[in-house]
């Protein structure tokens, strides 16, 4: 047994140095040290071996299978060492060519609008409230002075969940909830920026979701003069120091008196332009001063305190700032469009 050990031991040096590919060393492994290969043959005849010679043979084996598995083992890391380099070889990056373009992102113009309003707004201390899109029909309406048999409802096509929750018309809940978490107490100073939902045909003007701030302030002895400065103020800062405002005459069912607010006109300055039909003037949001049973709905004496109240549409001011005459730029996601707004 122990000149088949040896002769085993120097058949697969040669072997093992013959061999030239890696499938081919695995298949050499598994003939010399596998279950079936022929070290394990040659140790089925242990059996036969006397107790004395079993040490001395066991010594041997143990000898072979470790020089065996040596050579497999050294041979086996030349062949991947071999292989990793071709890899490198083959897959060498040229640091000379020019690296992939970073593709710059923006703020969207309709954030970066109702951003600039928040500025504008906060500057002149007011504070940015919240509310959820999903409202009730107490607070989207009946707190606001419209009840439910109340006419103007039909302005507002609403998208209604249940007969009493449905999705917002107007950021307006947002100053109901601010007054009864104010419990009221004075000042109140805020603008709710948010989206809001109506059931329209989607056009060059018109969507059924849009954007809407709207304000609010309420303290002692506040008159539609503070509402008429506050608005000229915010429009010049929007605008340019040049432009002016007027006011005229309107219905809203949450503010009385009500008034709609035009500005001069951004493409002509007020000369007269097929935009705002020779007329030198835009309209650009409604406002007022805050009906009384609403400050009552909120939790305000109307005797003690008053305010006013205004709304604008955010795509309309977007659209008037950048020369936008489609609305649904806003929200097809074209990049050609969106790429205009990248700031440098």
């Amino acid at each position: 047994m122990k000149e088949k050990l040896e002769l085993l031991q120097k058949r697969a040096v040669t072997e093992i140095e013959l061999v030239g590919t890696n499938p081919e060393l695995q298949e050499l492994r598994t003939k010399l040290l596998g279950k079936k290969g022929e070290l394990t043959e040659i140790l089925r005849g242990m059996g036969a071996l006397t107790a004395e010679e079993r040490p001395a043979i066991g010594l041997i084996v143990n000898e072979v299978r470790g020089t065996i598995e040596g050579l497999l083992d050294q041979k086996q890391q030349a062949f991947t060492a071999a292989e990793t380099e071709a890899r490198l070889q083959t897959e060498t990056i040229d640091v000379t060519l020019p690296g992939k373009p970073m593709v710059q992102g923006a703020v969207h113009p309709l954030y970066r609008v109702v951003q600039e309003i928040e500025n504008i707004f906060m500057g002149m201390g007011y504070s940015i409230a919240e509310g959820p899109e999903v409202e009730t029909d107490y607070y989207n309406f009946e707190a606001l002075n419209l009840p439910k048999d109340h006419p103007a409802r039909d302005m507002q096509d609403t998208f209604y969940i249940t007969e009493e929750i449905l999705m917002r018309t107007q950021t307006s809940p947002v100053q109901i909830r601010t007054m009864e978490a104010m419990k009221g107490q004075a000042p109140v100073r805020i603008i709710c920026p948010g989206k809001v939902y109506r059931r329209d045909d989607d056009d060059a003007t018109h969507s059924f979701q849009f954007m809407q701030i709207e304000g609010l302030v309420i303290d002692e002895h506040i008159r539609m003069s503070d509402l008429k400065g506050t608005l000229l103020h915010f429009m010049q800062e929007m605008f340019g120091k040049d432009t002016q405002i007027r006011m005229r005459p309107s219905f809203f069912p949450f503010t009385e008196p009500s008034a709609e607010v035009d500005v001069t006109c951004v493409h002509c300055q007020g000369n007269g332009c097929r935009f705002c039909k020779q007329t030198g003037w835009l309209e650009i949001l409604g406002s007022g001063m805050i009906h009384p049973k609403v400050l009552e709905a909120g939790g305000y004496d109307p005797a003690r305190y008053s305010g006013f109240a205004f709304g604008l549409g955010v795509e309309r001011i977007a659209m008037l700032k950048y020369g936008i005459d489609d609305i649904r730029n806003f929200y097809t996601n074209d990049l050609r469009f969106l790429k205009q707004f990248v700031r440098v």
